[in-house]
């Protein structure tokens, strides 16, 4: 059986001056152990725990951003399934936009370092092809509705 892991793709809107739109930028953590492999905040569901319950603990835990300071982005959900250490896990990511841009980030001791990035500076990190395929997703589910 795949482990399942949970996890939120936590974007801002910067604001760009003299343009008329904004700018996305993607929130991705660098893990302290094995490849130090970059990916959103994520982590395994716990006995009687729903996937966004655990989505948003795991965001608190690694990231130190509270269920508060989100949005959760409707309509937007997607599965990534794929081998780690040798054992198929599947991972459920929701958006979630941070109501305050300039939100303190506070690592846990399963991360060694924090980036806010755009489209491709966060898939040319994110070096897995399910998750450029989701923050490319992700954004183009951002745009399309943009107003």
């Amino acid at each position: 059986m795949a482990l399942r892991a949970c996890g939120l793709i936590i974007f801002r809107r910067r604001l760009i001056p003299k343009v008329d739109n904004t700018a996305i930028e993607f929130l991705l953590l660098q893990a302290s152990d094995g490849i130090h492999h970059w990916t959103p905040p994520k982590g395994h569901v716990e006995p009687g725990e729903s996937d966004l319950e655990t989505a948003l603990r795991e965001t608190q835990e690694e990231a130190g951003i509270e269920a508060g300071q989100l949005t959760i982005i409707e309509g937007f959900r997607r599965e990534l399934s794929y081998v780690a250490r040798e054992k198929p896990k599947i991972v459920i990511y929701w958006l979630a936009e941070v109501k305050d841009c300039d939100v303190e980030v506070r690592l846990s001791h399963e991360h060694q370092a924090y980036r806010w990035l755009e489209l491709e500076d966060a898939c040319q990190l994110a070096q897995f092809e399910e998750m450029k395929a989701a923050l490319q997703e992700g954004h183009q589910f951002l745009c399309s509705r943009a107003t």
